[in-house]
């Protein structure tokens, strides 16, 4: 089937195409040369419109066990928020915690193609892909979370030969269906068992002796020289703790030149300074961060309303746990593996810290220059859900927008403010199109998604050109998925699956010998059965597996 799109201004960063009017020709689900004398099966006049490639989400907890705890800890989120069957589309729940079928609904709604769970336990991987897969309209794909896990450790503290780590790390992104690795509070998770309650970057872990450092250091030279095009995905020590901008700092110098990503830095950027000891760090740390071009960074952007925070940082879960709202937070442990903590929260405008976290994350948008290297996240749904995107891209390109909204804050935060008040920076069309599309595609090596250029998958949305840039995302005039068109005004006019992206690096399968040998000893499951094969993800009308190619080494 051949489609043509004719007349929009097309907004592609990684063909450097800055608003120009081209014609977009779709054959069998890719982009094609034009074909002038050819007669499309469908023609869409798209003249005076925007057209980008399918947004995409690097960041946001769509599968897994932490989410199957969020949705049956709120029934209240799913009562406030259903949503009935129609001819197309099945019935569901949730707001801040939607179910799966929802949540694929509404980001296919607002223009999104493909999502990354970015925090996957390897022995819960088969229940998030299984979620994952449930998840309609978009491509998929996970990072599995290792440097809590007592294997890793044990091999860290044990001085094991670093190809023997490095095999281990590429078997476990195999046997998890990974695209990429997540540390979270590196050796944190762990320390937590043994009744530590904090682990900053240099501090030993009571067991195994190993710090932070040395784990972070381990897994990203791994990562580095099996060729993983995804850099380490770091959720950094200290997390929420007045004055961890000193931990994120340390943490990127840490790095010694590897790729690193910071994630959800919002929640790692805070200082001590004022009246009330808790104050921004952003201004420091996108000056570090420009300086140092092996790091990429994302916000974890904080919204006002209710949400819900799951995260595998069963440390500082259970530290937050007071102010849960409403008051029943869960937290757990995991195997030997990792730990859980799932604390529902109200975000305030008229709360100092609250108000705070919302200036700390946009005064990082706003520093940091360099959009290729930052995604446009909330770290779903931890500081907002998903669906708030478009709120948040119009306070980055509407400055008398975000001006106004900083008058209704915490008056405290307000004075507190002056630098955000000062920064006139308004985002452009193009560099949206980078946050969203164009930088996540390169950073996670989806060579054929986030543009427009020929041999790209159909991943399109087109948007009306609207001097509200919080309407004009919010509601797609057309998306389509693989050349077909799955939304019109906002609408799901057609239900699709998509793809579960994996890297699948190199590793020696001795690996297995001992590995064995621990899960017999160790763990409920026999290391067989913890393995993900292709067919249980693969089944029915859950997709196709694509394979992505890894990096050469430099």
């Amino acid at each position: 089937m051949l489609i043509k799109l004719t007349g929009g201004k097309i907004y592609d960063p990684a063909n450097k195409v800055r608003g120009e009017v081209r014609d977009i020709y779709v054959e069998n689900g890719r982009i094609v040369a034009a074909k002038p004398d050819a007669r499309p099966d469908h023609t869409y006049d798209v003249k005076g419109r925007v057209v980008m490639a399918g947004a995409i989400d690097p960041h946001t907890h769509i599968g897994g066990g932490k989410m199957t705890i969020a949705r049956m800890l709120l029934p209240e989120d799913h009562r406030s928020d259903p949503v009935t069957r129609t001819k197309l589309t099945r019935a569901g729940s949730g707001r801040s915690v939607p179910s799966t079928l929802v949540t694929g609904y509404r980001y296919a709604e607002m223009g999104y193609t493909a999502c990354f769970e970015p925090a996957m336990l390897a022995a819960n991987a088969r229940q998030a892909h299984m979620e994952m897969g449930d998840t309609p309209m978009v491509d998929k794909g996970a990072f599995v979370m290792l440097g809590s896990d007592d294997y890793f450790l044990r091999q860290l503290a044990g001085k094991q030969d670093f190809e023997v780590i490095k095999d281990y790390v590429a078997w476990t992104m195999h046997a998890a269906q990974a695209i990429a690795v997540k540390v979270v509070n590196p050796g944190g998770i762990s320390a937590f068992k043994f009744n530590q309650r904090k682990l900053d970057l240099d501090e030993e872990h009571v067991y195994y002796h190993v710090t932070p450092r040395q784990i972070i250091l381990t897994l990203a030279r791994a990562l580095e020289e099996l060729g993983v095009v995804h850099a380490l995905h770091i959720h950094g020590c200290n997390l929420g703790i007045p004055g961890n901008i000193e931990s994120t700092l340390d943490t990127i110098r840490a790095a010694e030149g590897l790729r690193i990503h910071m994630t959800h830095t919002q929640f790692l950027s805070y200082g001590t300074e004022g009246d009330k000891k808790f104050s921004s760090g952003a201004a420091r740390l996108a000056e570090l961060v420009s300086k140092t071009p092996n790091v990429s960074i994302d916000v974890g952007q904080v919204l006002f309303g209710q949400t819900c925070t799951a995260s595998g940082d069963s440390m500082r879960q259970f530290a937050i746990g007071k102010s849960a709202h409403p008051k029943k937070p869960v937290i757990m442990d995991i195997e030997c593996d990792a730990g859980c903590g799932v604390v529902p929260i109200r975000y305030r405008d008229k709360s100092f810290v609250n108000a705070m976290q919302w200036v700390i994350g946009l005064e990082t948008f706003l520093l940091f220059d360099d959009p290729w290297r930052m995604f446009l996240t909330t770290d779903h749904p931890n500081g907002a859900p998903f669906f708030f995107y478009p709120h948040l891209i119009r306070l980055l390109m509407d400055k008398g927008f975000r001006d106004d909204a900083l008058q209704k804050i915490n008056p405290d935060a307000q004075a507190q403010a002056s630098l955000l008040k000062s920064l006139t920076r308004e985002y452009t069309l193009d560099e949206i199109a980078i946050l969203t599309r164009a930088g996540p595609a390169k950073s996670l090596g989806l060579a054929d998604r986030g543009h427009l250029g020929l041999g790209a998958a159909g991943d399109i949305t087109v948007y009306e050109d609207k001097a509200d840039r919080e309407a004009m995302f919010a509601t797609p005039e057309y998306v389509f998925k693989g050349g077909e068109l799955v939304v019109k005004k906002g609408k799901i006019v057609k239900v699709v699956q998509g793809a579960t992206h994996v890297m699948r690096p190199d590793y020696d399968r001795s690996i297995e010998k001992p590995l064995n040998d621990y899960f017999d000893r160790f763990h409920t499951m026999r290391m067989e059965n913890f393995k993900l094969s292709d067919d249980e993800i693969v089944r029915g009308d859950n997709g196709a597996i694509v394979v992505q190619p890894t990096r050469p080494r430099a």
